[in-house]
Parts: C-alpha cells; structure tokens; sequence
C-alpha cells in the first residue's frame, strides 16, 4: 500500500507517559510507514513535554497563522521532533494559552482543565491548517483520542472543498473512556467555523462530554477502529447503529489489519 496517511494524536510515547493510546500513537504510524506509506503525525505539545530532552524546534515557515476561536486570536505555533528509535517524525500543534505550562487534561491538583474543548478545537483546526500550508493532501486521516474527535466533522463540513482533504477517508480509533467531565455549555458555539455550524450539533447533548465526543466522531468519520480489548459498549453499538466499517480489536500484531481496514475504505 503507497497511500499517503496523516495521523493525528492525542498523546505519543515517549513525549508523555506510556498508556495503551500514547504506545498506539507512536507503534502504529511507525509500522505503517513500514509497510510504505508516506505519513505525517501530529500531536499536541502539552506543557509536560520537556522540549530539550525531546530536541523539539519550531517550524517557523508554519508557525504565525491565527486561528479565531470564541472571537478570540489564538496564534498557532508548529514545532517538529524526531524519536529515532522508531524513524518516526512527530509534528507538535503549541499555543501560549492553551498548551503553555499547563499538562494534558488535568491540572496539578487532578482537576480537567475548563477550556479543554476549546483546547480540542484549537488542536484540530492547527492540524488541518498546517497540513493545508504544507499542502500535502492524505489519503486517510486517522484520529486517535478525543482531542481529535472535532476533525471528522471539519473534515466533512468546514474543510470538505479544500483540494487538500475533498479526497480523504476519514478513520477514528475508540480508547476506552478518558474524560470525566463536560466540555462546558460554550462548546458547540466554539466548533462553529465555516459550514461547521450549532444546528449540526442539534442532535447532541447541550454539553458535551466523552460520549457525545465519540458519536460526533462515529457521525462524521468513514471507517472505526475498535483500537482497546475494552471499550465503550454504548460507542460499539452506535457504530453498528451508523452502518459504519468496523475493524474490531485486532490483537497486538495489527499492522496487516490497519493495512487491509484502510485499503477496503476505497
């Protein structure tokens, strides 16, 4: 297979703790582009990630584009790192407000951060404008962890007549459950961008959480991955529910069945 993959994560070992999706983040686009594949990887720089150890740099030809979230300019900045072990370039998506200093989903004291929906939506809308300036066009675009659950709705609506993505198939891995609270009551006016509008986000509840995330990402993507032995039931079935191509959890030695899932998407 020669297609061309972007691979959009929440997390990457060795960049943060080892769990079962920074291990998948960073084992399977690296055994993908084994196989031969051009791809790109994007993660965010969460401010736990120790940028000297990590020998991250910023990219500044794709730094400096401002992206309006809640009327407010949010500048992008790109930064790029290598993990040599696994021949695996990783690009980072950083911003002052919402990545700077602060950790992943939690603060210090084990609390979700409020604006993790905004952080979700800056993250996302980061990705596909760098792709865009990099104007590099993916055949699949693949989302791993519910930081990247608004791409397949901008993919289909906001982004669907860029040249860059009017091709790509879109494939959303589900993880078991990783959010304990809502994305606040301002989330579905902060997705709003271009023909992403509130009305298509009728259909969910008022405030979002980690289910209503997963049934957004199910709606809008082409093809789901069960990606953990043990995962939301309630996501399974809506899958199923939405007609949508399953490949279900295929074990530790899954290259040859990401392989085949993302070639039968064609």
């Amino acid at each position: 297979m020669d297609k061309k993959i972007l691979f959009i994560n929440q997390e990457i070992a060795p960049y943060v703790p080892e769990t079962e999706l920074s291990l998948m983040g960073r084992d399977l686009p690296s055994k993908i582009q084994e196989g031969g594949c051009e791809i790109r990887t994007f993660m965010p720089k969460w401010g736990n990630i120790n940028e000297r150890r990590g020998q991250l740099h910023e990219v500044i030809r794709l730094s400096g584009i401002n992206l309006i979230i809640n009327e407010t300019d949010h500048p992008l900045i790109v930064k790029v790192a290598t993990i040599p072990q696994a021949r695996l370039q990783v690009y980072f998506i950083d911003n002052e407000d919402y990545f700077h200093k602060r950790h992943m989903t939690e603060d210090e004291a084990g609390m979700e951060y409020a604006d993790n929906g905004e952080r979700a939506i800056f993250f996302a809308r980061g990705v596909l404008e760098t792709v865009k300036k990099q104007r590099w066009a993916p055949d699949i675009i693949h989302c791993q962890g519910w930081m990247s659950a608004v791409v397949p709705l901008y993919i289909k609506t906001a982004y669907s007549e860029e040249p860059c993505f009017a091709n790509s198939k879109v494939v959303t891995s589900l993880f078991t459950n990783e959010l304990k609270q809502t994305l606040g009551e301002n989330f579905k006016h902060s997705v709003s961008y271009r023909d992403t509008t509130e009305e298509l986000l009728k259909p969910y509840k008022k405030n979002f959480d980690f289910m209503d995330l997963g049934k957004l990402a199910i709606d809008y993507s082409d093809g789901i991955v069960e990606a953990a032995p043990e995962i939301n039931e309630q996501l399974l079935k809506h899958a199923t529910k939405k007609k949508k191509p399953l490949l279900r959890y295929p074990g530790e030695d899954f290259a040859q069945a990401y392989t085949d899932f993302y070639e039968s998407l064609f």
